[in-house]
Parts: structure tokens; C-alpha cells; sequence
């Protein structure tokens, strides 16, 4: 292999690895409660079945039938009880209503202090996926300069393609700080 293809491996794995940080970004937003009912809020839920920790989508169906409210409906109504206690003992506090046959949750509106520590919080969130993109260009340079140190790559070269990891690292960046902007209007809009 030529420094060209090491290079071009480099800095492709380093671009997968920062799609997969703002993925990751983007799932922890959907995490966050806006207000509103979403199924991304419970669907991650690990609930005890039968003594198996298994996810919540893979239990029950979930449905909004309206913007504060979300049904969950199990497959199996053995499950009703197991997954009203997940719910419980979550970070959504908000308490389940089961009548048997669906659990209902009722988000309350957010007050604005509330809103503004969800921004705070998502804020944060944010900023831990810019570290996260930044270490992996950091990683992708320190790859990088071993294979000039070790004669494969020329200097001109290193310098070509750390501005392309640089670029890359821009537009993710660029790629976390739409996200949070659009989650601090959602999170903002009364």
C-alpha cells in the first residue's frame, strides 16, 4: 500500500467515526424532553421481561395520539406491569397511568426555568460531541504523522490530508451546532 491509500483510509475511517459521534449526538437530543410526547423519549427503556432485559420497542407499540400524551400499548399485557415499573424508575418523571390494557403518559407543559435547564442540559450534550469529534481528528493526526515518521507518507502529503481531516471536522462540528440550535428552538417554542 502506497501512503496515498493509508492516508485515504485514515481519513475515511476518521470521517465515519465523526458521522457516528453526531449520531450520537443526535440521539442523545432525541432523549431530551421538549414538552411534547415522542416515542424516542421511552423507546430505549430497558425493561426486566421475564427476567431478560429487553428494550421497550421491542415490547410494546408506541403512539402520540396527541402532543402531550403517549400511549404505550404491549404486545403482551403480561408485560403492563414490567414496563410501568421501567417507566418508574427512568429519569422521564412522569408517572404511568395503566388501565389494564395501555399505559398512558401525560407530559405536562414545561415551565420556562425547566426549559432553560433542558437547554443547559442539551448545551452540554452538545459540547461533549464536539470533544468527541475533536479527539478523533486529534487520534487521526497522531496516525497520521507516525506514517510520515515512518517514511510512507511524505510531508506534503501529511500536510494535504490533515487539511482534509481538518475540513471534515468543521463540517461535523458545523453538523453538531445545527442540531443544537434546532433543539434549543424546539426546546425554547411555547
Amino acid at each position: 500500500m502506497t501512503g496515498e491509500d493509508l492516508s485515504a483510509i485514515a481519513t475515511e475511517d476518521a470521517r465515519a467515526k465523526m458521522v457516528k459521534a453526531v449520531d450520537h449526538v443526535r440521539a442523545e437530543f432525541a432523549t431530551v424532553r421538549t414538552g411534547r410526547a415522542a416515542p424516542a423519549l421511552v423507546e430505549h427503556l430497558v425493561v426486566e421481561y421475564y427476567g431478560t432485559p429487553t428494550p421497550l420497542r421491542q415490547l410494546a407499540g408506541l403512539s402520540v395520539p396527541d402532543a402531550m400524551m403517549l400511549v404505550i400499548t404491549p404486545y403482551d399485557k403480561s408485560a403492563l406491569g414490567a414496563i410501568e415499573k421501567a417507566i418508574q424508575g427512568s429519569d422521564l418523571g412522569i408517572n404511568p397511568t395503566n388501565d389494564g390494557a395501555v399505559i398512558r403518559l401525560a407530559f405536562p407543559p414545561l415551565t420556562e426555568e425547566r426549559r432553560k435547564e433542558l437547554v443547559k442540559v442539551v448545551r452540554h450534550k452538545a459540547e461533549e460531541g464536539r470533544v468527541a469529534v475533536r479527539n478523533l481528528r486529534r487520534s487521526t493526526r497522531h496516525e497520521l504523522e507516525a506514517l510520515e515518521k515512518d517514511g510512507v507518507l511524505s510531508s506534503d502529503e501529511l500536510e494535504r490530508v490533515e487539511k482534509e481531516v481538518e475540513k471534515i471536522t468543521h463540517e461535523q462540528v458545523g453538523l453538531i451546532d445545527q442540531l443544537l440550535s434546532q433543539k434549543e428552538r424546539e426546546l425554547l417554542e411555547v
